[in-house]
């Protein structure tokens, strides 16, 4: 009988000793979890700096007047890197929305790239079909400026591409290292016709969570509207984050970034189902809240402020 307590009592001791290591280790995991910071940090890779070209590759049908508020948004963000640029524009501005990725470059001892509009190159044909792979984008983009280059993917509203409306509303990536340098590339796709409630909030109703009316997209056409928000989200995480060792939140194969960072929001006060407090046109009932060049108002997200930890908007 003794024997047998003698031995009940080591398990005892032994199972204790276990489930103690256990919790203690479970501790310094939540411990380890909770010094992850919940901000943006650079994680010291090559950023893109001097002059950058932005080009632009059309794959699809895009009428003239698409091309248009696309091009006059590309247009108004690199208007401080032309020097021949001599439109004004209102405040506030797409190029004052820009200038909130310098809280970024200024942490790394850097200067802000300089960025250029480039060449536009169109396939109305669908040269590789209307179903596109990973493969097939950079292909795409490996037709514009294989050097010191964002080039821009757009696909019309008809093409598919692979993620398009189930994880992705667009995405940059950049091209391998080679002896001609390396290019930063785009694509961001036109979701009228494929899924305008998860691409093209608010201008249309969500897909899902609160159903509050549309807003009036500010250049009358939702899918397009739609892809300058992308666009600018994509092209704010290509220039801070170009390489995957630059600006981010997170792991870093699915890293929060410069906008992305900031989902929905618009405007101060945002939260899910509200973009946040916007301008309205009073001649088109219109929300927007930025101005750019030709007199176009566009929707452009929030930056994330690393210096305050927190998403900062024009209005």
């Amino acid at each position: 009988m003794s024997y047998f307590k003698h031995y009940s009592l080591l398990f005892f001791f032994l199972l204790s000793f276990l489930l103690f290591q256990a919790c203690l280790a479970s501790r310094r995991l939540t411990a380890a979890e909770e010094k992850q910071p919940l901000t943006i940090t650079y994680h010291k890779g090559a950023l893109l700096s001097g002059p950058i070209s932005v080009n632009l590759i059309w794959y699809g049908n895009f009428s003239a007047t698409q091309r248009a508020i696309l091009s006059d948004f590309v247009a108004s963000l690199t208007a401080g890197g032309d020097r021949n640029h001599k439109q004004q524009q209102k405040t506030p501005s797409v190029s004052s929305w820009w200038k909130m990725t310098e809280n970024f470059y200024s942490l790394s001892n850097s200067q802000l790239p300089r960025l250029t509009f480039g060449d536009q190159i169109l396939d109305k044909e669908c040269s590789k079909g209307k179903s596109l792979k990973n493969a097939d984008l950079a292909a795409l983009a490996a037709r514009g400026q294989r050097r010191r280059a964002i080039n821009i993917v757009l696909t019309a509203a008809d093409v598919a591409v692979e993620g398009f409306c189930m994880s992705r509303c667009g995405t940059h990536a950049a091209s391998p290292r080679s002896k001609t340098g390396r290019f930063v590339y785009i694509w961001v796709g036109n979701a009228a016709a494929q899924c305008p409630g998860q691409c093209a909030w608010p201008f249309h109703q969500p897909l899902y969570g609160p159903q509050a009316p549309p807003l009036i997209a500010p250049n009358g056409d939702v899918g397009i509207d739609g892809m300058v928000m992308n666009l600018a989200s994509m092209v704010a995480g290509a220039v801070t984050n170009p390489f995957g060792g630059g600006f981010y939140m997170g792991p870093a194969n699915a890293p929060l970034e410069a906008a992305t960072a900031c989902p929905g929001i618009y405007g101060k006060g945002a939260y899910p189902g509200y973009a946040g407090e916007l301008l309205v046109d009073p001649a088109t009932g219109a929300s927007y809240n930025a101005n750019g060049d030709s007199g176009r108002k566009y929707l452009l997200p929030a930056i994330f402020d690393p210096s305050t930890a927190s998403c900062s908007t024009l209005v």
